[in-house]
């Protein structure tokens, strides 16, 4: 019985095997098709792009504008110098937040309460605006009888006077220009009208609209 059901397996499989290798005399794997022969496969990821076991990827989702020489950067240009563009803080002398002001300068633009200024960021911004466009105003004249020409070895340019003004007040800076750079007034740590013209030179201002009467409001 064993035989007879050996006999019935066995029987069909080899007339099988018959059929194909009469169909398919010459059929093999062709290895030359998955060969890797002449493909550059020494290479290295550049180690900049590489990462480290265990770095943080959400890095990769942090954006770094350039604000270069928009107005943007001259504020926070002006910001980092004055206070690391800290809003909260208040220097030995009590000039207050991200841009230093002091009590008197905020009265002229409208701003009557210091604690409440200094813990508002955004009427620290108005305030800024409010100043640089009322020294603007103040200082038209001589921003278009000076700007362009060399005082004392520095350029001038608007955002200079205008940086200037934010340090000293306006009517330092006409002094400063009007003089030729003889009268350079310095402030109580050593930073003088000369220095921030240089420093903040060629930023794009034309956002500032002379306005006499600027008031920061929110």
């Amino acid at each position: 019985m064993i035989k007879n059901s050996v006999k019935n397996y066995l029987l069909p499989f080899s007339i099988c095997l018959v059929i194909a290798l009469a169909l398919y005399p010459n059929s093999s794997l062709n290895t030359d098709l998955y060969s890797t022969d002449g493909l550059d496969l020494n290479y290295n990821i550049k180690s900049d792009l590489a990462m480290s076991q265990g770095a943080n990827t959400s890095n990769s989702d942090i954006f770094t504008p350039h604000l270069g020489k928009s107005f943007e950067g001259f504020k926070e240009a002006l910001a980092f110098k004055e206070s690391r563009g800290d809003y909260f803080t208040v220097n030995t002398l009590g000039y207050l937040g991200k841009y230093q002001f002091g009590a008197e300068t905020l009265k002229l633009i409208g701003v009557y309460n210091p604690n409440q200024f200094l813990y508002n960021p955004e009427l620290q911004e108005k305030a800024f605006m409010a100043n640089a466009s009322r020294n603007k105003w103040i200082l038209r004249k001589d921003i278009k009888r000076f700007e362009g020409k060399y005082i004392a070895g520095v350029k001038v340019t608007e955002s200079g006077i205008l940086a200037a003004a934010h340090l000293a007040g306006p009517g330092t800076v006409k002094k400063f220009l009007r003089s030729y750079g003889d009268y350079n007034l310095s402030d109580a740590y050593g930073s003088t009208v000369k220095y921030y013209m240089k420093k903040f030179s060629g930023y794009d201002t034309t956002i500032v609209k002379p306005n006499k009467k600027a008031k920061a409001k929110i």
